[in-house]
């Protein structure tokens, strides 16, 4: 990028966060464990009895309705076995995530067959984050494409991975499946944004980030920016990328925007996880692992994290090891939530708390406790924000109930509904 456009980008970004941010500074943001006011479970299907659906991959998008009042859009789908999974379906709230219609399938994300393949191959899609574009009244539900055969997972068999997404416009109609373009060997093998938090920005482009590699180890993660019309989304720039070659390498990287700067949190296969800081989004500094305030770093095995951003502080919800949880499976379970020190880049131990906590005994009956994973965070109003997740057994018959952790600010959040 020319010195030129990064100064224009980051004078965009200044004027967006002067409008939505209010002003708050990080001196007001270390004001630990003032923020939260409580958190509650809240159970909207049941299935741990495996009588019904189990609900996976549930993600939240909050959008203006009819009436002008906030509605939640949340997409899921199906988990019946590792990493196999049935069509996308959508379902809307119209009271902050308490009630929900009844999920319907959003048809261009169900299973398609592979051109030129007689074998029963076909590409479906998987983990799908949904989110509104306000300058075009449109919704982004952004996956990868996964590769099955028959009744399983075809893990032999997969071909090369690549995002896919579709759009719902304002009358509430889904597109046909699109492919996010990246024509770069670097992603030969894949690349992608799936599970991702992405940020819009003031001029409508979209701030994302994708994992990638040519081969399927020691993947690389890059901050991207996409150009979007209302319909076609349509890779702008790709920075430099961040690497770790231990297995897998870098997965599952999230993007916010929080006080003038970008903040990236990264999934990676050494027993940690990694944060990154940006001015542009393009250009992020080498990524450190998480570590408490003391120095401490937190052990967390292969699972991702996600941010959750309040106008007067910025938070994770993350996995990591705890003595109550030590058998179960990349201890999956509960989940947490800390405070962010911006200046020192670590969570502030102190203002640790437990979003959804572990049910069973994690350390003498690990078969019993549901793994939770593959969550997402959502501001749903300015008292609110909630943390959505389908739990999953995965040595009980793949069941679970779809759960949120309903967080409670004593203070108004300024940071955007979208």
């Amino acid at each position: 990028m020319s010195n030129s456009n990064r100064i224009n980008r980051r004078k965009c970004l200044a004027i967006g966060a002067c409008t939505w941010l209010g002003g708050s500074s990080p001196a007001q943001a270390a004001k630990a464990n003032q923020l939260i006011a409580s958190i509650s479970k809240e159970t909207l299907w049941r299935n741990r009895d495996g009588k019904q659906r189990t609900w996976f991959h549930c993600r939240v998008c909050m959008m203006p309705g009819r009436n002008g009042k906030p509605v939640t859009l949340m997409t899921l789908q199906e988990v019946g076995g590792s990493d196999y999974f049935g069509p996308v379906h959508w379902s809307m709230s119209d009271d902050l995530g308490k009630t929900w219609t009844e999920p319907q399938i959003i048809d261009a994300l169900g299973r398609d067959p592979v051109p030129g393949r007689d074998d029963g191959l076909k590409a479906g899609v998987c983990d799908v984050t949904p989110q509104y574009h306000p300058q075009t009244n449109t919704v982004i539900a952004l996956g990868h494409v996964v590769f099955y055969k028959g009744e399983y997972f075809a893990r032999g068999e997969q071909l090369a991975r690549y995002p896919v997404y579709v759009t719902r416009d304002g009358e509430g109609n889904w597109s046909t499946r699109k492919i996010l373009q990246w024509d770069d060997p670097r992603g030969g093998f894949i690349y992608s944004n799936n599970c991702g938090q992405r940020y819009v920005l003031p001029n409508g482009d979209v701030q994302m980030s994708f994992t990638f590699g040519p081969q399927p180890t020691a993947r690389m993660v890059a901050g991207v920016v996409a150009r979007y019309d209302g319909n076609e989304l349509n890779i702008r720039q790709v920075g430099e990328p961040l690497q770790n070659p231990v297995g897998r390498g870098l997965l599952e990287p999230s993007v916010t925007f929080w006080h003038d700067r970008f903040w990236m949190t990264i999934r990676a296969e050494d027993n940690r996880g990694y944060v990154s800081v940006s001015d542009d989004g393009l250009n992020w500094q080498p990524q450190k692992a998480w570590s408490w305030d003391n120095g401490e770093q937190l052990e967390m095995s292969t699972t991702q994290q996600h941010w959750l951003t309040h106008s007067d502080g910025l938070f994770l919800v993350y996995t990591r090891k705890d003595p109550t949880n030590q058998n179960v499976i990349r201890w999956r379970s509960p989940l947490w939530v800390a405070q962010v020190d911006p200046v020192k880049q670590c969570l502030i131990r102190s203002t640790e708390q437990v979003v959804l906590p572990l049910v069973g005994d994690g350390v003498n009956a690990p078969d019993s406790v549901a793994l939770m994973g593959n969550f997402d965070v959502t501001n749903v109003s300015a008292d609110e924000s909630i943390v959505s997740v389908g739990e999953w057994m995965p040595r009980s018959g793949y069941r679970g109930d779809v759960l949120i952790g309903r967080i409670r600010w004593n203070q108004p959040n300024r940071s955007p509904l979208w």
